[in-house]
């Protein structure tokens, strides 16, 4: 009987009878399936991988151009845009600023949008009124009065429609925080009285009060981190931290966020997050920390931990570039005098024979008057001495609240951490140094030996010829010795920053924008307002959970699709191979289906 061979396509060796004709097709059939599953596979994950990178880059892409578009002028009649009203009432002053944000986005873990409202010609939507607040104190019934003007011009800004629903905060700094209790209570009476009557803001007694220096400075370092998008840990890459929270063993690792230090003309502040618990010494110090500490979730949902912040905030008034100028004439006046009483000179006294006052440049004469004592002085230009000098101010005086040389101080890795010096940090190094921006020690300090080393008349001349910043005036250019010493004294004795520390960075403005720590108060009072977008978009958009889902899951579901298929692949060769073996030994079965189809000739006896 004839056989039919067939290769089938299959390997040469592979020469099967009849029978195996439709298992070899039925092979090519499931190892055509198998390949054209992988492919499947393959393309959904590279369509996915593509996705995924063009989201990345579009989200990249997104905050690259939020920055240019908080520039922009606001879109008040887009009417998804919700809108708050913050005054701070400073110690000169008071200024009102108008911000607005759009829906928020729905995910639990992400902070509101806000950014501050900015005209048709994209300038920011503020108003500056001056005295402060605080002159009103015998004359509290004013309050509501002093505060129109600014409610007027945010009114003016927001739209009508949607005034009932904006929140309105007026929060109270340094100048307030001087008067009684009772006279701060009676401003803020008149002004929770009278403020609704004239204005639909959506305003109440808790959103009228008078901030502590702790507030301030936790808000002034919310607002730069917001700004430098900090908070937001979708995007693993850059510098990260890891967070050892209270109630939890397995540390949480973030985006590493910022500190700030700011010294204004009176007053020194500096603010850091603290990752870590810390130890104490002592009872004492671990009481003094307690006021020092602030711990707060930024987030909407409390049960959430991903912004639960530690925060180290402390403020040293009479620490400020020009308070701290003032008392150093103090101290070298007295100096002076007790010298004079002991030796029986009159150094000093008159311009003939001046002190020579290391912080003041070459030839630069000045007078220093306190309790109904004059002293002349006459610049020497020696900053390095100027240096030694002004370190004892580190101790404070009877004036000061706190010595900075004694605070506790929340300890810092220098090694992991990042700064931003503002205000005379920035002016400091930037008006007249032209220095702004990443702070070196050295170059710092042989900039400022040479600025001191000058002489008057040719440090004027410069002046005149507009060598400096514009920001720069005549005060600057007199007492920039001065304030360089002890920026250089409050920063590495102070603070104990490294003499190489490179993590510091002056700045004025972040991104093109101011940032003020209205900024991050706002943030912080209305960090529970998403919760109700959350809700409605809950309620309206109930699949919306599948929807976010993100490429870590999709990435899993990938790879356990591959496995499977792997594995199918892997016992689809072995069956192969079973098979194969099989064809390869096929005697037994040959010589039985023969024996049984075609009956073998009979054999002799004898044989």
């Amino acid at each position: 009987m004839a056989r039919i061979s067939f290769s089938c396509l299959c390997p040469a060796s592979w020469h099967f009878t009849v029978p195996s004709v439709s298992l070899c097709f039925h092979q090519r059939l499931a190892l055509l399936g198998l390949l054209l599953g992988t492919g499947v596979l393959l393309l959904v994950a590279i369509t996915n991988l593509w996705h995924w990178k063009t989201g990345s880059q579009d989200w990249h892409l997104e905050r690259y151009l939020a920055r240019f578009r908080a520039l922009e002028a606001t879109d008040t009649k887009n009417p998804s845009l919700n809108y708050g009203v913050v005054v701070d009432c400073g110690s000169s002053g008071s200024r009102v600023f108008v911000y607005f944000w759009p829906p928020h986005n729905g995910n639990p873990h992400d902070l509101l949008d806000i950014r501050q409202m900015r005209d048709r010609n994209s300038q920011p939507v503020v108003k500056k009124i001056k005295p402060g607040i605080s002159t009103l104190a015998t004359t509290p019934d004013k309050a509501s009065e002093y505060m129109r003007p600014l409610l007027n011009f945010a009114a003016a800004y927001v739209p009508k429609a949607k005034h009932k629903e904006t929140p309105l905060y007026i929060l109270c700094t340094a100048g307030m925080r001087l008067l009684p209790d009772w006279q701060q209570t009676a401003i803020l009476e008149d002004l929770v009285r009278d403020v609704p009557l004239e204005f639909d803001f959506l305003f109440s007694e808790s959103q009228a009060e008078v901030i502590s220096g702790k507030q301030e400075g936790v808000y002034a370092w919310i607002g730069i981190n917001f700004v430098l998008g900090r908070f937001d840990h979708k995007e693993e890459e850059g510098a990260v931290v890891s967070v050892t929270l209270a109630g939890q063993e397995e540390p949480l690792v973030r985006k590493r966020t910022v500190g700030i230090l700011d010294m204004g003309g009176a007053s020194l502040q500096i603010a850091y997050e603290v990752p870590t618990t810390t130890s104490f010494s002592s009872p004492q110090q671990e009481e003094a920390a307690k006021s020092l500490l602030a711990d707060f979730n930024l987030g909407c949902d409390m049960q959430h931990t991903k912004h639960v912040y530690r925060v180290y905030v402390s403020t040293f008034l009479g620490f400020g570039g020009n308070f701290a100028r003032q008392r150093y004439g103090e101290m070298v006046l007295n100096q002076t005098i007790t010298r004079n009483r002991l030796r029986g000179e009159q150094i000093g006294a008159n311009p003939e024979v001046p002190i020579l006052d290391p912080c003041l440049p070459v030839g630069l004469e000045d007078v220093v008057e306190h309790g109904g004592q004059t002293l002349h002085l006459r610049g020497q230009g020696d900053w390095q001495t100027c240096a030694e000098q002004v370190r004892p101010l580190l101790a404070g005086d009877n004036r000061t609240t706190v010595a900075l040389s004694n605070t506790y101080q929340a300890p810092i890795d220098f090694i992991n951490s990042e700064f931003y010096g503002f205000s005379e940090f920035y002016y400091c190094t930037e008006d007249v140094l032209r220095l702004g921006g990443s702070y070196h020690m050295s170059t710092f300090t042989r900039a400022a030996q040479d600025y001191c080393s000058l002489s008057w008349s040719v440090l004027m001349q410069r002046f005149q010829d507009h060598l400096y910043s514009a920001h720069a005036d005549l005060h600057r250019v007199k007492y920039q010795c001065f304030k360089s010493a002890w920026m250089h004294q409050v920063l590495h004795e102070g603070f104990h920053f490294p003499r190489d520390y490179a993590g510091l960075r002056t700045a004025q403005l972040v991104y093109d924008r101011e940032v003020q720590w209205t900024l991050g108060a706002i943030l912080f009072k209305t960090r529970f307002l998403p919760l109700r977008d959350i809700r409605q978009q809950s309620v309206h958009q109930p699949r919306s959970l599948w929807l976010r889902l993100s490429f870590v899951y999709n990435h899993y579901l990938f790879f356990v699709c591959i496995l499977v298929v792997t594995l199918a692949i892997g016992l689809y060769l072995l069956r192969l191979r079973r098979i194969h073996h099989r064809q390869l030994h096929p005697a037994p079965l040959d010589l039985l289906w023969l024996a049984e189809v075609v009956p073998l000739p009979a054999q002799d006896p004898g044989s």
